[in-house]
């Protein structure tokens, strides 16, 4: 697996730093609406479980190095505020890289955006770095994922996996 290491990337509005322990009470808040969940299962997590997340993160790679485990907090740059995180899974096959990317923003900060804004930024950064496929794994009926996918020029699939259906880069 061709290691990439997840850097801080600045948009007009927000910067997405490399998850770390120090993001855990931010992010704890930003996550603790129970709403979050209806689509994409679980339950608000704790500090002291994201705290240990987000640890196991710092590597970038999943346990047995096959993947690259890329995640990013999503901070507000007018408030400085947490609002959510982006994240890619980067994997090779065939001779290309590939990444499927996911969005969660919470709930005061839904509506501006921000997750068209992130998901927008870690897809250039990405294709900066050589992935040359990108999809995101969504929930059918999840609109509001799903515009955010159309907006980054992103088309429904057939293919479903665990209740959710692949959306692909539209390159065409």
């Amino acid at each position: 697996m061709h290691h990439l290491s997840p850097g801080r990337i600045h948009t007009s509005r927000l910067t997405l730093e490399p998850v770390s322990p120090e993001h855990a009470t931010g992010m704890a808040s930003a996550l603790s609406d129970p709403e979050l969940y209806a689509f994409i299962g679980g339950e608000p997590p704790s500090r002291d479980d994201l705290e240990d997340r987000y640890r196991r993160l710092e590597s970038a790679l999943s346990p047995d190095r096959t993947e690259g485990w890329l995640n990013w907090a999503i901070r507000a740059t007018d408030d400085g505020q947490l609002a959510g995180y982006v994240q890619a899974t980067v994997r090779e096959r065939s001779g290309v890289l590939e990444a499927d990317v996911a969005w969660v923003i919470g709930k005061d900060w839904q509506g501006r955006r921000y997750a068209t804004e992130a998901a927008d930024a870690i897809a250039a950064w990405l294709q900066a770095r050589g992935v040359g496929r990108l999809s995101a794994w969504i929930r059918p009926g999840h609109a509001a994922s799903e515009a955010v996918a159309r907006r980054l020029h992103m088309i429904p699939t057939s293919e479903m996996a665990d209740g959710e259906m692949r959306w692909v880069l539209n390159s065409g």
